[in-house]
């Protein structure tokens, strides 16, 4: 997809700064981080979002994550780290190639990944499982 930039920046068409590279992703720094380290794991094939992703390729995407999280940790000396993944505008996604965050996070630094918690009842965890069984 040439129109795609993601695509552009993971086969190397547009200048990056590359933390690693084979032949499936590049995985590069984020040009607007949540904090220092904020990498982008990217496939060098195209799909939108999760949905569109090979299974092959998601599972990569996942090995690739815990190792990158691990070297990253160790190397940035950072107190946690954040994998997200956003699919689909309403959840967070503003680019519309499938890509993995790898957020490092430090004591103090605000970045803010969390959620409300909220209560459910034994009617909806039901009717959950009825639909996903």
């Amino acid at each position: 997809m040439s129109e795609c930039i993601f695509c552009r920046i993971a086969n190397g068409e547009i200048p990056s700064a590359t933390l690693y590279e084979d032949d499936d992703f590049r995985v590069i720094l984020d040009l607007g981080p949540a904090s220092k380290g904020h990498a982008l794991i990217l496939p060098k094939s195209h799909a939108a979002n999760i949905y569109e992703l090979p299974d092959e390729l998601a599972g990569k995407a996942m090995v690739l994550a815990k190792k990158m999280a691990g070297r990253m940790t160790e190397a940035l000396e950072c107190d946690g780290f954040n994998i997200v993944q956003n699919n689909g505008e309403v959840a967070g996604q503003t680019v519309f190639h499938f890509h993995m965050h790898l957020i490092p996070r430090y004591e103090g630094d605000q970045v803010n990944v969390t959620w409300k918690l909220r209560t459910s009842t034994d009617d909806v965890r039901a009717e959950i499982i009825g639909k996903l069984k």
